[in-house]
């Protein structure tokens, strides 16, 4: 009868009441050990997934151009300022669109632009004076969700503002505190 060496050792330990050590597969403290970077690693590369597949984009690709226009177009500190105009925004469902403006001097041309945030097509349109004083154009049916406004003559530009749903009345201006 042969008996190998790992045989007589065990039933040596065994048989002196001492336990028989496990290999460290068999043991849980290796395993609970390696499941918290095992966990991380698995979160990460899931992480890196959605952002590749969830690519938002540039807001504007020309957003360093975009930020000298802004600076071009603050006014000066020194010159008076005229009150700033106001206008209310009026969306129809036939997809009309009118303004009501306040201001100290009446345009030459108003623009109206919609635009989704992370999208680069907006909706622009020319708005054109109408008979009784307000400006009038048409934008077409809009859809529900969220709208960067805009609304900006030759002279000015209204605060910028985002609303969400479609929109139906929006104040921009003097009129959005509740004057």
């Amino acid at each position: 009868m042969t008996i190998t060496w790992r045989a007589m050792s065990h039933r040596a330990s065994s048989s002196r009441g001492e336990p028989v050590p496990r290999r460290w597969f068999r043991e849980p403290w290796p395993w609970l050990l390696m499941a918290g970077p095992f966990v991380v690693v698995v979160a990460s590369l899931a992480s890196a997934w959605i952002a590749a597949a969830t690519d938002d984009g540039l807001v504007a690709e020309d957003y360093y151009k975009q930020g000298l226009l802004i600076n071009r177009r603050l006014p000066a500190t020194d010159a008076p300022r005229a009150p700033d105009p106001a206008a209310t925004i009026t969306f129809r469902v036939d997809g009309e669109v009118r303004v009501h403006l306040v201001a100290e001097s009446t345009p030459t041309r108003l623009q109206l632009s919609l635009e989704r945030p992370g999208e680069r097509e907006s909706k622009t349109v020319a708005l054109g004076l109408g008979a009784n004083g307000d400006w009038v154009g048409s934008l077409g049916k809009q859809t529900p969700g969220r709208w960067i406004v805009k609304l900006e003559s030759d002279r000015w530009q209204l605060p910028v503002t985002t609303i969400a749903g479609i929109p139906s009345e929006i104040r921009l201006g003097a009129t959005a505190g509740g004057s």
